[in-house]
């Protein structure tokens, strides 16, 4: 996911085989890390798989974008 320019920013892989997922981060985010995990760790359990995610957002998330986000994000994996 990227805001303005397609650029790579940080990046996180979580791996859901168990009870929980095992989650790491690859390229460190200067914020909004706790969403990037948050995303990486829902996607990779809902798939029961891998999850790799990158995230090239400018600007701080409001808590009310954040949700929003997550909610389209996670409403496009269900109908793949």
């Amino acid at each position: 996911m990227s805001e303005g320019t397609n650029k790579l920013g940080s990046m996180v892989v979580s791996l859901a085989t168990g009870p929980a997922p095992i989650t790491t981060t690859i390229i460190p985010s200067r914020s909004e890390a706790l969403f990037l995990k948050l995303m990486a760790e829902r996607i990779s359990t809902r798939m029961r798989g891998i999850a790799l995610v990158s995230t090239f957002i400018q600007k701080p998330l409001e808590s009310n974008t954040a949700k929003a986000l997550m909610s389209e994000i996670m409403e496009m994996i269900e109908n793949e």
